[in-house]
């Protein structure tokens, strides 16, 4: 089974068919091509989307890393896009195995294709040039024959002639055997030019044309053997990715099944607990007995008689956890965040601390085995340049032992006051105000006494601020004038509407009285003598170091 046996007389189709089959293979390249830009933009578009969803700064301080939910959001991003690095892989190597080798066997097969086309074209011409001259000696053999019939005739009328001479008889006869001659000259030629183009042809159809169609079949075979590999490297190309692929999502399930619901609820305890404790019943106020608030109103140490008839619209929300928070001040130990929070934030410095510590420890035994090994062989180097080093290092030993001290007179200060906090409160609205520090909401120029009103309608109660003054302010202590410990400045203007506050403007110097105790007030006083307690956050105070 041939194309020069069966089709042999099939040129024009054969023609056609084999560049059809390159129109084929080029076809093929322009739709790989396509796929490999899909591929690419693919790539491309899952790249972005990762650095969309992706922070701009990782740190291992940020609270949020410490989820398991996102870390493992973040591990699904960087699966997602070593997926999309696959993606490139499949669209490179389509591009470099695949367009980049058929385009270049297309063009060869191309080429042949030309060559044997050719040799079919000449084969052709041959034959129909030996056809030309087959029908040139035939035409000239019959048209050499009417002449020597012709010539015949007039020599056989010109003999009976009985007018002519004998030498028109003679010269007829001549005419007539020359004719014959001719005629029969032009026969031998057209039999020699048959028996030649019989041969051509022969040859064009049995040999010449034969092996060219059955190299183009051969080349066509070929062509089709290369697409058959590019069909199927097509798919080996995405075979070859899937392995990773697979690795890609089995890290993405993995992320999945890595959080732990369990542990992220454990995880928003350990870092919101403020270590407060709830605030307690609200106290009966019998407005029926007879209340003498002569000496309350005279001294600030004298308890509040529970008969205290003020606006409890603005204590009421004291006791709520959703009131508006302000900003705290950030200071070094600590204080601006709840106890336990406080707490871990020391603990966590003090262990900083000490692996700092434990670092330049071996720094500095390195530095004076080096030091040894240079004083005992000065050839390998100046025993001199290491004491710029040494005291370097001495010195960063002193800073770290000096901050490991302080951070563990705060942290055992911290471990105190929350131990403590158990025992009595002694601010009521101490209380929600300290709540109130553990949210870190926009900081509001607005005093901690906000208005809250109850759905229920009932009618409000008033809460004082503080419940317990004996064991602060004692009886016999009540007429000294306490002298002040420093000074300090208000950050922002304070109402101070609840007993025993004391209202403030922004700027407003006064003299501090008495430090925070760990409840988040300070007692102040101003030139004229009016003492009172103001939140410690709201103010810039400067003790007096002697």
């Amino acid at each position: 089974m041939d194309w020069g046996t069966d089709l042999w007389d099939q040129y024009d189709n054969i023609e056609r068919h084999t560049q059809w089959g390159i129109d084929l293979v080029e076809k093929y390249v322009k739709f790989v091509k396509e796929r490999t830009e899909i591929e690419q933009t693919y790539a491309k578009q899952l790249r972005n989307l990762v650095k969309k969803y992706s922070p701009k700064r990782i740190s291992r301080e940020d609270p949020e890393m410490k989820f398991s939910q996102y870390q493992s959001f973040l591990s699904i991003l960087k699966e997602l896009n070593d997926f999309a690095g696959q993606r490139e892989v499949i669209a490179e190597n389509m591009t470099m195995n695949i367009c980049a080798d058929i385009i270049k066997y297309s063009q060869e097969i191309k080429q042949e294709r030309k060559v044997y086309l050719l040799e079919g074209r000449r084969a052709q011409q041959n034959l129909e040039t030996s056809f030309k001259h087959l029908e040139n000696s035939k035409r000239k053999f019959e048209r050499d024959c009417r002449e020597a019939e012709k010539a015949a005739l007039h020599a056989d009328k010109t003999d009976q002639d009985i007018n002519a001479t004998k030498a028109d008889v003679e010269k007829a006869k001549q005419q007539a055997n020359l004719r014959n001659h001719m005629a029969e000259e032009s026969k031998n030629d057209y039999a020699s030019q048959l028996q030649k183009y019989n041969h051509d042809q022969s040859q064009f159809y049995y040999t010449d044309m034969p092996q060219i169609f059955n190299k183009m079949q051969e080349m066509d075979e070929r062509r089709i053997k290369r697409l058959k590999q590019g069909y199927s490297s097509f798919a080996e190309m995405e075979r070859q990715v899937m392995p990773i692929i697979g690795k890609c999502l089995d890290g993405m399930t993995k992320a999945a099944e890595s959080v732990n619901e369990k542990y992220d609820s454990q995880l928003v305890i350990d870092l919101h607990k403020s270590g407060f404790p709830r605030p307690g019943d609200v106290e009966f106020e019998d407005y029926s007995q007879v209340i003498n608030r002569a000496s309350s109103d005279s001294s600030l140490g004298t308890p509040k008689p529970a008969g205290d008839v003020r606006s409890v619209g603005k204590n009421k929300g004291k006791r709520w956890l959703f009131s508006k928070r302000y900003k705290a001040t950030v200071s070094e130990d600590f204080s601006h965040l709840p106890p336990e929070q406080r707490r871990k934030k020391l603990q966590q410095k003090l262990d900083e601390c000490h692996k700092d510590l434990q670092k330049e420890f071996d720094q500095r035994d390195a530095l004076h085995k080096m030091k040894d090994v240079y004083q005992k062989n000065p050839q390998m180097g100046d025993p001199n340049s290491l004491d710029r080093g040494i005291a370097e290092n001495k010195q960063n030993i002193d800073r770290l032992q000096t901050e490991i001290q302080k951070y563990e007179m705060w942290l055992a200060d911290a471990e105190g006051r929350l131990a403590n906090k158990g025992d009595t409160i002694r601010y009521s609205g101490h209380l929600e105000h300290s709540v109130t520090l553990n949210n870190n909401g926009p900081h509001e120029k607005e005093s901690p006494d906000t208005t809250h009103s109850d759905d229920s309608g009932q009618e409000a109660i008033t809460q004082p601020v503080y419940t317990e003054f004996e064991e602060e302010f004692p009886e016999e202590d009540e007429e000294e004038t306490v002298s002040p410990i420093g000074e300090c400045i208000a950050l922002y203007p304070f109402e101070g509407s609840s007993e025993g506050t004391m209202s403030m403007t922004e700027g407003e110097k006064l003299d501090v009285v008495e430090e925070d105790k760990g409840d988040g007030w300070t007692r102040v006083r101003r030139s004229k003598g009016e003492e009172g307690y103001v939140p410690t956050t709201y103010i810039k105070i400067t003790l007096d170091r002697h």
